[in-house]
């Protein structure tokens, strides 16, 4: 029966939703996360009767015909790119993007990578690194002898030094933005890659010409929200056990068919 078909794509398909769900939900309080949205598209159609088709000697057509699907599968795992909100930490290398735009960084392949996780530290040479280590681009040393470092909204970094009260820039942070956010690669641990789908970074001062601004001191939380998630989640569950339901039908229907005696 085509119906034992049908309803295993919609409980893979289902299955799929959430997973994606449940990821989103595991990251809840994952810096910068950005949620993903399952989407789907039906199946390829079998046509018993063609609409439009002649139905009599007379001319007259069918107006509508007879056609069944053949189910469900995954069309995309979009990602929702929105803003998340702010989390004051009270820590001087911490920074939000409030707006457009990825902080770069150096992997250790020599490819740049793209992040929003603004949870920074030093290492043992004083660069600006991420929470794994990695260099941001481009890289910025702070003085060891530092007593304050203080981050402009538009990327200048500056630092106080002992014997000196005016501030002394070290670097400047800038943001790449891309065309499509969502057609960035994920790499695991806040990263995301350049692909063909969001197109070639554009680099810039943030603040200026679209890019996002930044605000010392704080974080962008995930923008997942575990009320939707939640009704979500019940939805698919609903979905899951309706489509399981139509399998367990079409077995019913098939047994009794088997049963028939002539």
């Amino acid at each position: 029966m085509r119906s034992l078909r049908t309803a295993a794509t919609g409980m893979s398909a289902q299955q799929l939703n959430v997973e994606v769900i449940s990821n989103n939900i595991a990251n809840m309080n994952t810096i910068a996360f950005k949620k993903q949205r399952a989407e789907f598209q039906d199946l390829l159609y079998q046509t018993i009767e063609r609409a439009g088709a002649q139905s009599s000697d007379s001319g007259t057509v069918v107006p509508t015909g007879v056609q069944v699907g053949s189910g469900v599968k995954a069309g995309a795992t979009y990602r929702i790119t929105s803003q998340g909100s702010a989390t004051q930490t009270g820590n001087d290398l911490d920074v939000m993007i409030k707006g457009r735009g990825y902080l770069q960084v150096l992997l250790p392949s020599g490819e740049t990578a793209y992040t929003r996780a603004g949870n920074l530290a030093t290492d043992d040479q004083g660069r600006l690194v991420t929470d794994d280590g990695y260099t941001i681009e481009p890289a910025i040393t702070i003085p060891q002898d530092a007593t304050d470092i203080i981050i402009s909204a538009s990327g200048q970094v500056q630092v106080i030094q002992p014997g000196n009260t005016d501030p002394i820039e070290v670097g400047r942070l800038e943001l790449a933005t891309f065309f499509n956010e969502g057609g960035l690669d994920p790499l695991g641990d806040n990263l995301y890659m350049e692909s063909a789908a969001s197109g070639d970074p554009t680099t810039g001062t943030p603040g200026i010409d679209g890019f996002g601004e930044l605000m010392q001191g704080y974080t962008e939380a995930s923008n997942v929200d575990p009320v939707s998630e939640i009704t979500a989640l019940i939805v698919a569950q609903r979905a899951y056990e309706m489509n399981s339901k139509v399998v367990t039908t079409s077995d019913d229907m098939l047994a009794a068919t088997a049963a028939l005696k002539s």
